[in-house]
């Protein structure tokens, strides 16, 4: 079983909520509109080419766009091994803290 750290975990969401137009900009975007984290694109790729060679994302070349100076775009599709990972360190997470957010809540407003 692979569990994923928090920052992979935001990627991977990103790419699922993002479908066809998961790119890194987008899912740089996408955390920090999300999550309010601002986190740089190079730690975004680096985390992608990472998980792209654990089998849990592929990626592929898009069309060369205007915006970028003619670059293309690399696209990324989570893998079935991307969303075993994410479903079960999601569910794992889950599993733990059933019932102690309450808890959780009155701890972090002391």
């Amino acid at each position: 079983m692979s569990y994923l750290g928090e920052f992979e975990q935001l990627i991977l969401f990103s790419v699922l909520q993002l479908g066809d137009e998961a790119y890194g900009v987008a899912i740089r975007e996408n955390i920090d509109q999300r999550t309010g984290r601002v986190v740089s694109s190079g730690a975004i790729y680096t985390a992608l080419g990472r998980m792209e060679r654990r089998g849990f994302v592929t990626s592929r070349v898009g069309e060369a766009t205007a915006g970028k100076a003619g670059r293309p775009r690399k696209y990324y599709e989570m893998e079935r091994a991307g969303a075993r990972a994410l479903h079960d360190t999601y569910a794992t997470i889950q599993a733990i803290s059933g019932g102690l957010m309450p808890q959780l809540a009155d701890l972090a407003e002391r």
